[in-house]
């Protein structure tokens, strides 16, 4: 049955799907409307009827149980990677020689993980799973047949946040298994996305209202840790999605910066496309003023191939700059995709 469900509430009923540029039309002027939109940059918007308070929201307290145990299969772990250990490190080194020759200063190299998925394989139960295993701010199942969407996501990051005129985003940049093995690097890496989030945000906001919140807050997460910094601005009168999308988009931290510069790099050396990874999973309440829109990673996603076999996707990455060491960069993509293909494989208990 078609749904979505987010950290603090539910939706039903669908009526109404939009793509493209007529999503973003109709989740500026009215409904509740469960978004997932590409790194690539197709935006789909799905209007629900009924919105519910969940109970799955994340806060103090213990969470509802999940299904049964055995209601989602463990796949065997015989993952595909579209850039396997040594194409992935020598894209980083690739990106470092573009920065010595001062076209780009960060990029976000990724990378796609791919396990073959049986007809009946409900992902509703995989996002059970992930709830109780790897509970997350931002977690998301949207589920519209008609919308070709099929995606799970525990993702830890805000991309966009609208209470009112408020608009907030949270990027993050620097990961490790600790805060005591967070490199300089890593907060470099933050400031210099903090620097160009500021800048897109301004394009849509007041001037003079933009500022930098919180800079290189450690934040804990299952299995690791986080640098988050937080920029927020009051939009401008009349501005629509339309205007927020083409100011923002794609997210700063899953790209680079320049970011013009870091998606013509990212298009050279990456071999797929990204799909919901790094784009924005998320809500959008016209009625109401709000919205929580998550950059899209530590998602999974199913479709078909060209020849029909259906798949689990699942993307994972690491920034890179000139201080970047890339076998350290291969671990740090290692180490963001452990846990929840852990969680999906069997090896890892909730």
């Amino acid at each position: 049955m078609d749904h979505a469900r987010f950290a603090d509430r539910d939706a039903h009923g669908v009526v109404d799907v939009r793509h493209g540029p007529e999503a973003l039309e109709a989740m500026t002027r009215e409904g509740f409307w469960a978004v997932v939109a590409t790194f690539e940059g197709a935006v789909t918007a799905v209007r629900f009827a009924e919105v519910t308070p969940s109970a799955y929201a994340v806060g103090p307290g213990p969470r509802p149980a999940a299904g049964p145990a055995t209601a989602w299969r463990p796949l065997d772990r015989h993952w595909h990677t579209s850039l396997d250990r040594a194409a992935y490190v020598g894209a980083v080194r690739e990106v470092r020689e573009r920065i010595a020759a001062g076209t780009v200063y960060q990029v976000n190299v990724c990378r796609v993980l791919s396990h073959e998925l049986s007809a009946d394989a409900d992902l509703d139960r995989l996002d059970d799973l992930l709830r109780q295993g790897n509970p997350a701010p931002h977690a998301a199942r949207v589920r519209c047949d008609a919308a070709g969407l099929d995606v799970v996501s525990a993702s830890p990051e805000l991309f966009l946040g609208r209470r009112g005129r408020r608009l907030v985003t949270r990027p993050i940049k620097g990961t490790a298994a600790t805060a005591e093995q967070m490199l300089p690097k890593d907060y470099a890496e933050n400031v210099m996305i903090v620097d160009l989030m500021r800048n897109d945000v301004s394009g849509v906001c007041e001037p003079g209202t933009v500022s930098v919140d919180e800079l290189c807050a450690v934040e804990a997460h299952p299995g690791l840790v986080h640098l988050v910094s937080t920029v927020s601005g009051h939009l401008r009168d009349g501005v629509g999605w339309a205007d927020v999308f083409a100011a923002a988009y794609p997210p700063g931290s899953v790209s680079g910066a320049p970011k013009s510069s870091a998606l013509t790099t990212i298009r050279d050396l990456e071999t797929v496309a990204r799909g919901p990874y790094c784009g924005a999973v998320g809500w959008v309440d016209a009625d109401a003023r709000e919205a929580d829109l998550a950059v899209g990673i530590r998602t999974f996603w199913a479709e078909r191939d060209d020849t029909g076999r259906r798949w689990l996707r699942f993307g994972t990455g690491a920034g890179i700059t000139w201080h970047s060491d890339p076998e350290g960069e291969w671990a740090e993509t290692e180490l963001k995709a452990a846990r929840l293909i852990g969680l999906a494989a069997g090896t890892v208990t909730p």
